[in-house]
C-alpha cells in the first residue's frame, strides 16, 4: 500500500508542476489579469479555474471513478468515494493577483484519513510532500519543526480577517495581545504556505480560522515534521476540519497559542 500512495504522489507532483507552470504564465502578467469576486476579499481567476481543471484531468483520468473536491467548481462524486482529492489551484489569490508568492496545494484523502499531500510554490520552485507515516519534505529534504522554546523567539503566522466576516470577534486584539511578548508575526498570505513554513521551521507556529481544503496537506506535512495540530482549544481533527479554527505549530509555540487564545469563546453548535 505504501507504494501505492507513493506512486499516486508522484502523479500529485506532476499535476501540480503542470498546474505552477500554467500559473506562471498569468503570474507573469499579473497586472492584467481578469479578476473576479466571489464575495468580500475574496477574488478568483482565471487562472484558479484553468489550474483546478488541468489538476482535475490530470488526476481523474488515471484514477477514474474516485472523487475530488476543489475551490472554484462543484465536487465530483465518483463511484469510489471512499478516495478524494482535496484541491485549491491556487492558495493565496489575493497574493497571486498582486503579485506574491502563492501555493498550489493538493491531498488524498480515503475516509477521514490524509494518506498524503503536496503543497508547491510554483515561484520559488518549493515541492512540500508528505505520506503518512513516512516524514515530510522539501524538495526531498526532510523536515522537522523549529525546536526553539524561548518565547521571545517565536514567529508566529496568520491571517487578519476581513471586518465583519470573521466568525471570532476580536481578532485584532487577540492578535496584538500575542505579538507583545513574542518575536514576531508574519502574514504569508497562503494558509497552506503557512502550514508548509511551520514544517521546515520558518515559522515556529500558524493560527487562523480557514478552510480544510486549503490546509489538509499542510496539516499532514506539520504532523509529520514533528508538529502539533489542534483546534483552538486543542480539540482534534473532528472539530478543526468542521470549523477551521486552526493552530499548528512546533510545541512551545502551540502551548503558547492555547494559552493565549483558551478564553474566545467557543462558537461550535456540536459542543
Amino acid at each position: 500500500m505504501t507504494q501505492d500512495i507513493s506512486a499516486i504522489l508522484d502523479d500529485m507532483v506532476d499535476a501540480a508542476r503542470q498546474a505552477g507552470a500554467l500559473t506562471l504564465e498569468h503570474f507573469k502578467r499579473f497586472r492584467e489579469l481578469e479578476i473576479g469576486v466571489k464575495g468580500p476579499g475574496d477574488f478568483v481567476s482565471d487562472a484558479d479555474r484553468e489550474s483546478e481543471q488541468l489538476i482535475r484531468k490530470h488526476l481523474l483520468s488515471r484514477y477514474t471513478g474516485w472523487s475530488l473536491t476543489g475551490e472554484e467548481f462543484d465536487p465530483v462524486e465518483g463511484e469510489n468515494r471512499d478516495y478524494r482529492f482535496l484541491v485549491d489551484p491556487i492558495d493565496g489569490t489575493t497574493n497571486f493577483i498582486n503579485g506574491h508568492h502563492y501555493t498550489i496545494t493538493i491531498a488524498l484523502r480515503r475516509g477521514r484519513e490524509t494518506l498524503c499531500g503536496l503543497i508547491y510554490n510554483p515561484v520559488s520552485d518549493e515541492m512540500f510532500t508528505a505520506i503518512k507515516g513516512e516524514g515530510a519534505y522539501l524538495n526531498g529534504e526532510h523536515l522537522h519543526v523549529s525546536r526553539s522554546t524561548d518565547v521571545g523567539l517565536m514567529m508566529v503566522g496568520t491571517g487578519l480577517p476581513v471586518p465583519g466576516l470573521s466568525l471570532y470577534p476580536g481578532a485584532y486584539q487577540r492578535l496584538d495581545a500575542i505579538r507583545a511578548p513574542i518575536g514576531a508575526v508574519r502574514i504569508v498570505g497562503s494558509a497552506a504556505n503557512s502550514c508548509a513554513y511551520v514544517a521546515c521551521g520558518r515559522l515556529t507556529g500558524y493560527f487562523e480560522e480557514t478552510g480544510f481544503v486549503d490546509t489538509a496537506a499542510g496539516i499532514l506535512l506539520v504532523e509529520e515534521a514533528g508538529g502539533i495540530v489542534t483546534d483552538w482549544w486543542g480539540r482534534g481533527p473532528e472539530v478543526y476540519e468542521r470549523t477551521g479554527t486552526l493552530i499548528v505549530a512546533n510545541p512551545a509555540t502551540h502551548a503558547f497559542l492555547m494559552d493565549q487564545l483558551k478564553d474566545v469563546p467557543r462558537k461550535d453548535p456540536r459542543d
